[in-house]
């Protein structure tokens, strides 16, 4: 349904998905797909398996625990594996699975219109802190 111009958000959701309800699944899928983290870990699984260090270094300030977290939601959504090597050291290694592998396009396309607008965003931004 349309209202003034605006679409009613169960509308837009799915069938039998509510956005509205803070329990939809499609709302926490949303969530976790949309979280900042997220989406640079999977940009930087996308080049291929990566141990835990060459993925928080190529994504930079983002500190192990806060990482660590991430990757285990993402273990658990089945968007990513851990192998675990029997090694001295230990070496785990992360990679994308074929759900994870489904995310790269839309996530690209979400970074490539950040970039592409970035300008706008950020003049928009000095326009409204000058005006309040």
């Amino acid at each position: 349904m349309v209202t003034n111009g605006r679409h009613d958000l169960d509308e837009l959701s799915r069938p039998g998905g509510n956005l509205s309800d803070p329990n939809c699944g499609t709302r926490l899928v949303l969530d976790r797909i949309g979280d900042k983290w997220t989406v640079l870990a999977v940009l930087r699984l996308q080049h291929g398996p990566m141990r835990f260090t060459q993925l928080r270094d190529g994504i930079g300030a983002v500190a192990p625990k806060v990482l660590t977290q991430t990757l285990r939601r993402l273990e658990r959504d089945g968007l990513v594996t851990r192998e675990v090597f029997a090694e001295v050291p230990p070496r785990v290694v992360y990679a994308l699975t074929p759900l994870g592998e489904s995310l790269i396009a839309p996530i690209t396309a979400v970074s490539t219109w950040a970039e592409d607008h970035l300008a706008a965003i950020t003049e928009a931004q000095a326009q409204y802190d000058a005006s309040v």
